[in-house]
């Protein structure tokens, strides 16, 4: 049985996971509410997963203003 591939894209796209911080490692994904709580859940999956490479990031709100800044 082949295993689906986990892409931020469908993450991104997935309303479940708006408004929380996000870490895909081993083709799985887990998601915190608080930046503390996903702190804590990145030690503990780096712990079980030493050999993979995690992805971590925040998925805003759909009604989420997000400010942009280029300093040049």
């Amino acid at each position: 049985m082949a295993k689906k591939k986990v892409s931020m894209e469908k993450i991104w796209g997935n309303p479940r996971y708006a408004g929380k911080h996000v870490i895909i490692i081993a083709g799985k994904v887990f998601a915190a509410k608080t930046g503390k709580e996903a702190s804590r859940l990145f030690d503990k999956l780096v712990r079980k997963y030493p050999s993979k490479t995690p992805t971590l990031t925040y998925i805003p709100k759909a009604e989420s203003l997000i400010l942009f800044m280029l300093c040049l």
